[in-house]
């Protein structure tokens, strides 16, 4: 003997999961644009370089400690704000990706 689903089962689950996976996406926009205008600062050489950075990755600020200006170690400088604008794109991206999880279950959505 075969179960049977109670009719209109399949087309309420459809419609249901439909409108979820609608609710999913509005509020993943709304998380993507809120992160968008989230600064994140971070700090390189035990805090010579100061950096800030919106969530889509815009640097909005750089501040050096003037004992970090060197001329004859140009080097030394471009390595700390090298160091800083990477520190902030992983602090970006880990970020969103924590805030995408929160709101997706964890489940791997393209484009996401």
């Amino acid at each position: 003997m075969k179960a049977r689903l109670p009719q209109g089962y399949g087309k309420q689950s459809m419609a249901q999961l439909m409108q979820q996976a609608q609710q999913m996406q509005e509020n993943v926009k709304k998380k993507q644009e809120e992160l968008e205008q989230t600064s994140y600062s971070v700090t390189a050489g035990g805090g010579m370089v100061e950096l800030t950075m919106t969530g889509n990755h815009q640097v909005t600020s750089l501040k050096l400690n003037p004992d970090v200006v060197q001329p004859d170690d140009i080097e030394m400088l471009e390595d700390l704000v090298a160091a800083a604008v990477n520190e902030a794109v992983r602090v970006v991206d880990e970020a969103a990706d924590k805030e995408m999880a929160a709101l997706t279950g964890g489940l791997n959505i393209p484009g996401l």
